[in-house]
């Protein structure tokens, strides 16, 4: 599995996820690894334009996700678009995400 994609002005990242740690550990730890993912690709967050968010408990959304999302896209004049829906990940996985941006 590629931990990326390049298909014309496109890089779309592979779904990551943040095991171990509690829920907030783990958001930090996915956006850390697609940080990485999307430098090796030449591109960064500034260029992502859509963001699909797995979460094993929506409420997570409003108790974590918010304000770490704020922390990686809130200083940006124009965030990425961004979906979040509940879904069964696993045992002791809370998050995945992947992204898709410019290069």
């Amino acid at each position: 599995m590629s931990r990326f994609k390049k298909v014309g002005n496109a890089v779309y990242t592979s779904g990551v996820t943040g095991k171990p740690g509690d829920v907030p550990t783990q958001i930090r730890n996915v956006f850390q690894k697609l940080k990485t993912t999307l430098e090796e690709a030449g591109s960064s967050f500034e260029k992502v334009v859509k963001v699909t968010i797995y979460l094993s408990d929506l409420n997570y959304r409003e108790q974590y996700l918010n304000q770490i999302w704020n922390e990686y896209f809130g200083n940006l004049e124009s965030p990425p678009a961004r979906t979040t829906v509940e879904a069964g990940l696993g045992p002791e996985v809370y998050v995945e995400i992947e992204m898709v941006a410019s290069p």
